[in-house]
């Protein structure tokens, strides 16, 4: 169990994680309206600006303080075996 830190000391479990999204788009907003309706959104911006959403396994949907890019990083770094960089230049297939 893998525990994000999600801005002001709170965390949310890694792999319950399904997408880290801007704010800044109409879905995004028609998202967090829905899961405000559904009793679903949890805010731990605590009063700041919100800089990204975290979609959950559960339906649940949190949003934080923390640029989406951060968060980003900050998963990739509880993941050490796995880069991104690693595996833009390997070819998927074998040389047959």
């Amino acid at each position: 169990m893998q525990l994000l830190n999600v801005g002001f000391g709170n965390t949310v479990m890694v792999n319950r994680i399904i997408a880290v999204i801007n704010t800044g788009s109409s879905p995004a907003r028609k998202l967090k309206e829905a899961a405000k309706n559904g009793g679903k959104l949890v805010d731990v911006t605590e009063g700041r600006r919100t800089r990204s959403m975290l979609v959950m396994d559960s339906s649940h949907v949190v949003l934080s303080s923390v640029q989406a890019d951060t968060i980003n990083q900050r998963m990739l770094a509880l993941q050490p075996g796995y880069h991104l960089k690693e595996c833009a230049g390997r070819n998927p297939l074998p040389d047959l």
